[in-house]
């Protein structure tokens, strides 16, 4: 992607137009998520599944972190909680491979397990600080819009070591969820900025891009995985080491 800007006093001129602000989608965006879901996963499941191979161990996670979200929509429209989601989707996971879960002490071990061990292995990409560190020095206020609950999130947040991004709206925070409008502008108002002068960055196209999009925000696509979309005419990165020079 080629860019040129200009950044002064908290305002940054480039091919997007004039940029004041800039929000973040927090999971697979900031931290790595799926690397610590699947590593917990994995730690959490190998007494189940003694002498499962690594490709094994990749369906696993695939199937938990990606084959099973419409329990994670369960639990933003409230059908489920977020605990009963998650052991839902490692329910899916483990019966792929003939193993079933007991109710009761059983399901209770693992799913404890899994809720100590996986907030050790959230970490932020090697990409986030060194742009963190152009915003501040910019002047540019920046935060984060998230289809979670804002506790939940701002310690994730904090124990990625990643407390300097004060500004946080999760899904009980108006009581809506991405992509409903009202999600993105709420973070806009935090940073005192406007929608259509306001970076929002995330690596889910639908949610994230196309989502801040239509809210009036200047949406970008964090394509971390290469993923193909042909009707995608908008603003994509594969790296958020592609927006540094933005802010230079």
């Amino acid at each position: 992607m080629t860019v040129a800007s200009t950044a002064a006093g908290g305002v940054m001129k480039s091919r997007f137009g004039t940029v004041k602000g800039v929000l973040f989608d927090i999971d697979d965006t900031l931290v790595d998520l799926e690397y610590s879901m699947t590593t917990a996963l994995r730690e959490v499941s190998e007494h189940l599944l003694p002498g499962l191979d690594q490709a094994g161990w990749e369906r696993f996670g695939r199937i938990f972190t990606h084959e099973t979200t419409h329990y994670y929509d369960q639990y933003l429209a409230g059908e489920l909680t977020f605990n009963e989601q998650r052991l839902l989707r490692g329910r899916a996971a483990l019966g792929h491979f003939g193993i079933e879960l007991a109710d009761g002490e059983e399901s209770h071990q693992w799913l404890t397990a899994y809720i100590q061990k996986q907030p050790s292995y959230v970490k932020p990409f090697p990409d986030v600080l060194p742009l963190l560190d152009v915003l501040d020095r910019a002047g540019i206020p920046y935060g984060a819009v998230s289809n979670n609950v804002h506790d939940y999130q701002r310690a994730k947040l904090d124990g990625a070591g990643l407390d300097r991004v004060t500004h946080l709206v999760g899904t009980d925070t108006l009581g809506v969820a991405k992509p409903n409008p009202a999600i993105y502008l709420e973070g806009v108002r935090l940073l005192g900025t406007e929608a259509s002068q306001t970076l929002y960055i995330g690596d889910n196209l639908l949610l994230d891009a196309e989502g801040s999009t239509s809210a009036g925000l200047l949406g970008v696509w964090l394509n971390r995985t290469a993923e193909t979309a042909a009707d995608f005419s908008g603003t994509a990165v594969s790296t958020l080491d592609e927006l540094v020079p933005l802010f230079e």
